[in-house]
């Protein structure tokens, strides 16, 4: 089964749970290490990948170990074409759509295309929208950021994204962030696209993560608290667990 597949499979009975390890954070042992420890804890993929220049040598040790730590599917979130690297199942091919500068729209796919046609790696388009504050995602990036209350832009950017006939719209709030992208705006941006929605930045715990969910996101990412947390298998799985609750009480 295809890592999409695979997504929309778990989709049809419950939210996605997805770590996120930044390879520039630590060495690739100790990736291998939060990587397994995720998967103890319930995730059901791993995203790695930093908003930053990611050092090349980084990201593909830290691909090669945490595939061979871990049998859960691992993908790529690209900064840039130059941390693609074989071994890992699949890439998010991203466009940040509220960028200002056409690298990050769409530049950084173009240089990327034909390295990835000669790769035996699954490629998932997806619609990347960064929101206030933005954090380093957004400065990097030239970002645009969407108002956290400024609904229509944000619904307007997300139907853009379904348009555009990408696979799936992640809604980033930047990585540290203090508070998560507000339940309503991702309410809003719910009805009016029917694709997957991803949201990451700032969801820490189990009652913001539930919060998303029940707001209509479908695919939760954790990066900080897998890097922080003294105990990752146990704190995902407190998240996981609300996870679950919170898509019960949507009556999916």
């Amino acid at each position: 089964m295809s890592v999409l597949g695979k997504m929309y499979d778990i989709l049809s009975k419950g939210p996605v749970h997805i770590a996120l390890i930044d390879p520039d954070k630590q060495g690739p042992e100790k990736a291998s290490e939060m990587a397994k420890e995720a998967e103890k804890g319930g995730s059901h993929f791993i995203l790695i990948g930093g908003t930053t220049g990611v050092d090349t040598r980084k990201q593909k040790g830290t691909i090669q170990m945490v595939c061979r730590t871990t049998d859960l599917p691992v993908i790529i979130f690209p900064t840039s074409a130059d941390i693609l690297f074989e071994g890992a199942d699949a890439v998010f091919y991203m466009s940040l759509l509220n960028s200002r500068n056409v690298r990050y729209i769409i530049g950084e796919a173009v240089r990327s295309s034909l390295k990835l046609a000669s790769m035996e790696i699954e490629v998932i388009p997806v619609g990347y929208i960064v929101f206030h504050p933005g954090m380093i995602v957004g400065k990097v990036g030239e970002v645009d950021l969407i108002g956290r209350d400024d609904l229509e832009m944000g619904m307007s950017y997300a139907k853009a994204v379904e348009l555009l006939g990408m696979e799936m719209c992640y809604l980033e709030g930047g990585s540290g962030v203090e508070e998560p992208i507000p339940s309503k705006m991702i309410e809003a941006i719910r009805s009016v696209i029917d694709i997957p929605i991803i949201v990451g930045g700032g969801i820490d715990d189990p009652e913001s993560a539930a919060a998303a969910v029940r707001a209509g996101a479908d695919i939760i990412v954790t990066g900080t608290l897998v890097e922080t947390s003294e105990n990752v298998s146990s704190d995902i799985g407190k998240i996981i667990r609300a996870m679950n609750t919170a898509w019960k009480e949507r009556g999916i």
